[in-house]
């Protein structure tokens, strides 16, 4: 399943040189082409606020298009660096409801070299979601962004 989306989004990333229509694509087909998930987003870390900024997505709108770092799962990741797997959001005292029906989250953080600027959110309405598979997936996603639009050449 997730070699012919890494196809497809290698040559979008390939062919795009804008990077806000880059993300809105690359969400626009995870979010319709990816079993289970239902909202797909990209936070941006916005360092003299010390808060995530939404920049693109793809699903229900949400009223989350500023997070404070700590806060959530995506404010977590934003303060850890690390990637974030939720097999159930109700068993998270930290998660921040974006949608009534969402029972499982991943964050996976974007680096530019070793910076985190950002991260990919993935919001899924099943349980138990999201596995290492999915993290490699989206990881990949995000190197191959990072290598086209924030890497000097």
């Amino acid at each position: 399943m997730f070699k012919n989306a890494i196809k497809h989004i290698e040559e979008e990333i390939r062919i795009t040189n804008n990077l806000n229509n880059c993300l809105n694509s690359i969400c626009t087909y995870l979010n319709e082409k990816i079993d289970g998930y239902h909202w797909v987003g990209y936070y941006f870390h916005n360092k003299s606020k010390q808060e995530l900024e939404l920049r693109s997505f793809s699903g229900i709108p949400t009223e989350h298009t500023k997070i404070p770092f700590g806060k959530g799962i995506c404010g977590q990741s934003a303060l850890s660096n690390d990637p974030i797997l939720v097999e159930d959001v109700s068993k998270e005292s930290n998660y921040i409801s974006c949608n009534i029906n969402v029972k499982s989250e991943i964050v996976v953080p974007l680096f530019n070299k070793k910076e985190n600027i950002g991260q990919i959110d993935i919001d899924s309405n099943n349980l138990n979601q999201f596995t290492n598979k999915d993290l490699k997936f989206l990881e990949k996603i995000n190197e191959m962004i990072s290598n086209k639009f924030f890497q000097i050449k």
